[in-house]
């Protein structure tokens, strides 16, 4: 199929379960592949399109990555909106990132999640792959556009994703210039 990776061109690898064995292969995979000084980011297409749910297999697959030493960083989406994160052994783990530009505007049946605040993500992390940093500037979707949104819509957003993240061990905080900064 034309979306699988070969030799000499990148693809899409398409795993039909998170499990163990399917963690064992994707880190087989990177080791093949992973040179030295490299840091590894770790896409995945995963979990539902809404709610807050991070499932045990997800935190498992991801938490499997890191501990295999193949990951340095674990970038979760397919969520509409954003979910919550977790660091894990010093690794950054983001379950949903949710949209950054979609044609779900005006799309109702979900204003509850308000997919159209968005996040813009700033992680820092060492020459090892450990985070230093996590900063996220909240946007605001309009018209296929990124806008700074009201003060009382970051204010939302940082109490929801305070709260998806302390079930995780972590906390978001506002900083005066109007980002949120994750505190693991």
């Amino acid at each position: 199929m034309q979306w699988e990776p070969e030799n000499n061109r990148p693809g899409i690898n398409l795993l039909s379960n998170i499990d163990s064995k399917s963690a064992e292969k994707v880190a087989g995979d990177i080791r093949e592949y992973r040179q030295e000084n490299d840091q590894v980011v770790v896409s995945l297409h995963w979990g539902s399109n809404w709610g807050y749910e991070v499932p045990e297999r997800q935190q498992a697959f991801a938490h499997k990555l890191i501990d295999s030493g193949t990951a340095d960083l674990i970038h979760g989406h397919s969520s509409h909106h954003r979910k919550a994160i977790e660091v894990h052994k010093g690794r950054l783990i983001l379950y949903g990132c949710g949209d950054l530009i979609s044609d779900y505007e005006g799309i109702s049946g979900h204003e509850k999640y308000r997919d159209d605040l968005v996040l813009l993500y700033f992680p820092t992390l060492n020459s090892d792959g450990e985070l230093i940093s996590m900063k996220m500037s909240p946007m605001q979707l309009y018209r296929f556009q990124l806008r700074q949104p009201p003060t009382e819509d970051i204010n939302w957003l940082h109490d929801v994703l305070n709260q998806q993240c302390k079930k995780f061990g972590n906390s978001v905080k506002q900083t005066p210039d109007g980002r949120l900064e994750l505190v693991f």
